[in-house]
This record gives C-alpha cells, sequence and structure tokens, in this order.
C-alpha cells in the first residue's frame, strides 16, 4: 500500500507541476513541518484585539452560500445591538473551491475580516508541496481518504498558483490569535494549543482521561480561558474546572459541511457577553464568571441554501472525483455524528 501510495503521489506531483521531494511521498498529509508548531505559551501576551461578541467560523471549505448565512447572522445581530459581532475566520477558508472565480470571492470576502490560515491555507502559499494538504491526519484516517485529500489540495494549489498575491496573503496570515470578550481571554487556534494541525481537540481527545493533566497544564501554561478551534470537523464544547477556574474548549467542526446525522447546517461558534439573540440558530448554550462577568459560549447552526451549494459542489467535483468520493454523502446526510457526541 505505502509503495501504491509513493508512486501514485509522484504521478500527481508531476501532473500538478508542483515540487515535492520524493523522500515526503510516504508522509503527505499525515506528517506536518516543523513551522506548524507554536506551543502553548505563545498564547500569554497582550490580546490582539477585543469585543463584545465574537464569531469564530472554522472550515468554511469555499462554501460561498455558508458564508452568505454567516454575513446574514451577523447583519441580524447587529441590528439588535449597539456593536456588530467580530468575525474571525480561523482557517480552512479554502478546500472545494476550485474555480478561479469561486476562489477569489472566498478570498476576497474572508480578508475583511480578521483571518488565521490553517493547514490548507498554508499549503497553498508554501513552494514545496511534500507535506499534502498538511492534515496531520491521525493513524485511525485509511491511507485512501488521505490521499484523496492530498488530491484535492493539489487542484486547489493549481488554482492559487495563478493567483500569487494571494498566495502573499495567506502565508502571511497569522496561525493563532488572542481576543478579549467579556473579560476572557479566548485563544483562537485553527488546531489545538500546540500546533496548526494538531488534533487535541478533537472530541475524542477532550474526552480522554489520560490527557486531561496535559490538557489541563495548556490552559495553565497559555492564561487562556477558552480555545476555540476548527481543524478536527466534527464540532465539540468542553469545560474544565482547575484551580477554581473554568476553562473550555470549543470546536465548531465546520461551518461549510454539516456537522450532524441526518442534518444539513453548518457550526460556528460564538463566544460574547451576552446570550446569543433568541432569533439566532443556538444548538447549544453554556455560561459561566470570568473576571467577575457573566461570559456565554454558543455553537450556532449555519443553515445555508443547500441545493445551491450542492449544484456549486457537483460542477467542481462531480462523482469520481476525491472531493465528491469523500465528501459528498455527508455534504448530502451528514457525518455519523450527534448533538450529544457534541455537547456533553
Amino acid at each position: 500500500m505505502l509503495g501504491l501510495h509513493r508512486r501514485r503521489w509522484q504521478q500527481l506531483r508531476r501532473r500538478a507541476g508542483v515540487n515535492a521531494p520524493e523522500e515526503f511521498a510516504s508522509v503527505a498529509g499525515r506528517s506536518c513541518p516543523a513551522s506548524y508548531g507554536y506551543g502553548a505559551g505563545v498564547f500569554r501576551r497582550a490580546p490582539d484585539f477585543a469585543c463584545d461578541t465574537l464569531y469564530v467560523i472554522g472550515g468554511l471549505y469555499g462554501n460561498p452560500e455558508a458564508l452568505d448565512a454567516v454575513e446574514a447572522m451577523a447583519a441580524l445581530e447587529a441590528g439588535q445591538a449597539q456593536a456588530p459581532p467580530t468575525l474571525a475566520f480561523n482557517g480552512d477558508f479554502h478546500w472545494f473551491d476550485a474555480s478561479d472565480a469561486a476562489f477569489a470571492d472566498i478570498q476576497r470576502r474572508v480578508l475583511r475580516h480578521i483571518a488565521l490560515r490553517g493547514n490548507v491555507e498554508t499549503e497553498l502559499a508554501a513552494d514545496d508541496a511534500g507535506f499534502g494538504c498538511g492534515c496531520g491526519y491521525p493513524d485511525d484516517v485509511g491511507d485512501d481518504e488521505v490521499e484523496r485529500s492530498n488530491q484535492i489540495l493539489l487542484r486547489l494549489r493549481a488554482t492559487a498558483m495563478r493567483h500569487p498575491h494571494q498566495r502573499l496573503l495567506m502565508g502571511a496570515l497569522p496561525m493563532h490569535a488572542v481576543a478579549l470578550v467579556a473579560g476572557a481571554r479566548i485563544g483562537i487556534v485553527h488546531g489545538d494549543a500546540q500546533a496548526l494541525a494538531g488534533w487535541g481537540f478533537a472530541q475524542s481527545s477532550l474526552d480522554d482521561r489520560g490527557q486531561r493533566e496535559a490538557l489541563l497544564r495548556q490552559f495553565s501554561q497559555s492564561g487562556i480561558d477558552v480555545f476555540a478551534s476548527s481543524h478536527t470537523c466534527l464540532p465539540a464544547l468542553r469545560r474544565f474546572d482547575a484551580g477554581g477556574r473554568t476553562h473550555a474548549v470549543i470546536n465548531n467542526g465546520a461551518a461549510g459541511m454539516p456537522n450532524f446525522e441526518g442534518a444539513r447546517h453548518g457550526v460556528i461558534s460564538r463566544i460574547a457577553s451576552t446570550p446569543a439573540p433568541a432569533s439566532l440558530p443556538v444548538l447549544h448554550e453554556a455560561a459561566w464568571p470570568v473576571a467577575g462577568r457573566m461570559l456565554h459560549v454558543a455553537a450556532l447552526a449555519v443553515r445555508y441554501d443547500h441545493e445551491g451549494w450542492r449544484a456549486r459542489f457537483l460542477a467542481d467535483w462531480p462523482p469520481g472525483s476525491p472531493a465528491h468520493r469523500s465528501y459528498f454523502r455527508r455534504i448530502e446526510q451528514g457525518p455519523a455524528y450527534t448533538p450529544r457526541d457534541a455537547y456533553r
């Protein structure tokens, strides 16, 4: 299998006309460069910005219909509050937008707001394609799925290469940010507290008691009250009490794809000094005191135009394409995952 994977990856590299050293062929999509790491201590700094209401939007995956829905929610809330929500995109806003027009549109609209780079944007901006999609997939993800993600990245890279200025902009985006919301320090990441493509904020990792001590140590090292992430593509919200203080991780999963079985909506995170308005599609909300004020953390449904997105996806990724084989069933039916899994 490994030899087949290597030969296939070499063929894809040559077809895409990109440079990827042969020794990286067997690790493309599973291993990441050292530059992806940063460690929890980087968050112990002054906040990069402050706001009363923060939307964290991860895993847009090039879905403009989902972006329309997010902007509509923000506009709705802005009409009911003194200040509009601050939008922060925490990576992988590109993925299925392989056409030039779609790629340029997503890039332009996202960069109007606060934006971080995920592994997708980092690999699109890189000159070396040897790490594939840069997903850092764990061992329980099959080789076929990893290879299809690498193929998607290569096709998207061909699009990005036609937009050199946008590649420069993506490469200059930060990997993490610190926000101050209602007196709480919010660490915005794509992966986890340690690395751009880390899987430490996956639901299974958050529920692993064997990793609890290390997780609490990361909160202590970072000075962060809440980490907001996305990379693992499935949502989760978990709270942890340590030393008389409450910490939390909220992973929004994917804004641009279904997150639950039988549902066709994305998910974003809302972190604010006030509860979510009743007009918003709240999936789950929790609140607790931080620095003498109440902090409200919620998961919001992104109810985008499914038929419009479906048609757009199929135009770029027809049956038999790598994205169709990996994602179309999820787009139509959602993953084998439930809100109870996410919001225990």
